[in-house]
């Protein structure tokens, strides 16, 4: 049995909050232990952020070439979509990022890598790590420090009979070696919706049935403007649905699925189900509960505001917390855990100015608080919704679907909040932390430069229609 006191920081886990909290550890000159059961680099590298958009951007360098003939005097063709060399190629990217970018980077800072199923033991006041490794072999590691950061996983629904069919999560959906002929997706989210694009776009004919609204946390605007995006794709988005039976037709093994749609009973039949109605915590088989580490009731490690959780030697970070589920959220809350536990700083999470992003085409991406919160903070506000035929990028791209909302205080003129759907959201959500950090009002946006010809220039558009009425400016009006 080892030294229990021969670590500063035992990390369970081997994901972007993993890493981020045991380079910072080994830059401050701590030594470090990671356990981890699967595979190196955790989700988003291997079946979240990097395999996802890697096959997104397949698919729509595909939906450009079908959809040229919106350019005069361009044609161009595709055939069928050859989908194990995409995975394959899929792969070859995810194995390589996961050498460069994790694997190699254990080897240069020098930190202990243990393969094996980590359970808390000992006592409150002495926690231990149990780690159990795949041929039943035990070992004991301690540390001054732990760190939980084991992620989450997909959340199945108690639906009747939907344990008896092959359904798929967005993790197996991105190992089928064949597109299906049609696919029922379930849930409105951001993986939802990337999903059912991605599917669409490589030749599924895809539904939707969704609870509520397409990306139900979002402004109505941009959901309604993702409605009409879909719909142009050909994917059928039905509204207020609940999935109530799933069973497999045993003469064609397509799933038929009945769910209450607005109050009546509907059918549906596709060739696979893709089940994309959240994800819960990995906190299964830790023992939290032995050392008095609370959990909520999705099984997220509860954490208070400097990610400590009620062990006073033991943090979590990312997904597991409930908190944000985006990698530089846990990339960051990693970071955030080395600094308090080694150098004392006592920094708070803060996630007032946090972008969010759906990768569909056009993008759906946001910062700030919708007017929907604005309104419940009892905060006067007014609100801008730009359409992009304003935005002369969208002009020249040939693709109007969108739309630039901005929210500001009404008295003071802040702006509060930012959500666009248009090519290269994201970029505008990035910026919009800048100004909302800044605390800059519309009119100071509305007189700030901005390149012509890019869709940022849509920020500024929509507040200048504070004040203006911008379909009476030129496209290059200041």
């Amino acid at each position: 049995m080892e030294d229990p006191t021969s670590f500063d920081l035992a990390v369970i886990g081997s994901g972007a909050g993993s890493f981020a909290a045991a380079i910072r550890a080994s830059q401050l000159g701590k030594r470090v232990v990671m356990v981890e059961r699967g595979v190196i680099g955790g989700t988003c590298v291997n079946t979240g952020c990097v395999p996802s958009k890697a096959l997104l951007a397949a698919a729509d360098a595909r939906h450009v070439a079908l959809n040229s003939g919106r350019f005069p005097g361009i044609s161009a063709s595709t055939g069928r979509v050859d989908m194990p060399a995409l995975i394959e190629g899929k792969r070859a990217l995810v194995e390589g990022m996961r050498a460069e970018k994790y694997e190699d980077l254990i080897a240069s800072y020098g930190w202990d890598l243990r393969a094996g199923t980590a359970a808390f033991a000992g006592t409150t006041a002495d926690p231990r790590l149990e780690i159990t490794a795949a041929d039943g072999t035990r070992s004991t590691v301690g540390a001054a420090h732990y760190l939980i950061a084991t992620g989450s996983t997909p959340t199945i629904p108690a639906v009747d009979g939907l344990a008896g069919v092959d359904y798929l999560t967005s993790t197996s959906a991105m190992e089928l070696e064949a597109v299906p002929e049609s696919l029922l997706v379930l849930g409105g989210g951001y993986v939802a919706m990337e999903q059912a694009q991605l599917f669409a776009r490589l030749g599924s004919r895809v539904t939707m049935l969704v609870r509520s609204r397409l990306a139900s946390r979002e402004e109505p605007e941009a959901s309604k403007a993702m409605m009409g995006i879909f719909a142009d794709e050909g994917i059928r988005v039905v509204r207020r649905a609940n999935l109530d039976t799933v069973r497999t037709d045993k003469n064609t093994g397509d799933i038929i699925a009945t769910a209450t749609v607005s109050g009546g009973a509907e059918e549906f039949r596709a060739s696979r189900i893709l089940i994309a109605t959240g994800r819960q915590a990995v906190t299964e088989g830790l023992n939290l509960a032995a050392l008095g580490i609370q959990t909520g009731p999705s099984g997220e490690v509860m954490v208070d505001g400097r990610l400590a959780t009620s062990n006073p030697r033991i943090w979590a970070a990312g997904d597991v917390t409930g908190h944000p589920q985006f990698v530089y959220v846990a990339a960051s809350n990693g970071s955030l855990v080395a600094e308090n536990a080694f150098t004392g700083t006592n920094r708070e999470v803060d996630y007032r100015h946090l972008p969010r992003v759906t990768f569909t085409s056009p993008a759906l991406a946001a910062v700030g608080m919708t007017e929907q919160q604005v309104v419940a903070a009892g905060i006067r506000c007014q609100c801008r919704v730009l359409p992009l035929d304003y935005v002369s990028r969208a002009i020249v791209n040939r693709d109007l679907r969108g739309v630039i909302k901005v929210v500001q205080n009404a008295d003071t003129g802040q702006i509060l909040g930012i959500t666009a759907v248009a090519a290269d959201a994201g970029d505008l959500a990035a910026a919009g932390v800048y100004i909302l950090e800044a605390a800059m009002t519309t009119d100071q946006v509305a007189h700030l430069w901005s390149p012509y010809l890019t869709m940022a220039e849509g920020i500024k558009i929509a507040c200048q229609a504070f004040t203006a009425d911008v379909s009476k400016l030129s496209c290059c009006a200041f």
